[in-house]
């Protein structure tokens, strides 16, 4: 597990593949994260699948109570097959951007 902590982001990267044990360290360090937007970068797994995804879905929304973004970085799934309450995009420039707009849109009140 990779951390990198830029502004108001901090970004999370799984460097074993294994993204059962990635999730329940996150979720143990959760109180560390909770005031960053978080970008839970799982893409070095090329094995990852769509369930495996979807096992971020409660961390995701704890995470999004306290109005800071959650974002999961993925490749090689449907990326139209994940539910709406999940973001998951493919590339690390992606979670950054939406971060942007997210915090844009925050600042705006919606």
């Amino acid at each position: 597990m990779k951390v990198e902590q830029k502004g108001h982001t901090t970004t999370i990267k799984d460097t074993q593949g294994d993204i059962q044990s990635f999730l329940e360290k996150v979720t143990n360090q959760h109180n560390s994260y909770k005031s960053q937007n978080l970008i839970l970068d799982v893409s070095y797994d090329t094995n990852a699948t769509l369930k495996d995804i979807k096992l971020f879905a409660d961390l995701s929304k704890n995470h999004k109570k306290g109005k800071k973004s959650f974002i999961v970085v993925a490749s090689a799934i449907d990326f139209n097959a994940v539910p709406t309450k999940l973001l998951v995009v493919p590339t690390l420039q992606e979670a950054n951007d939406i971060i942007d707009m997210e915090e844009i849109e925050r600042d705006l009140g919606f």
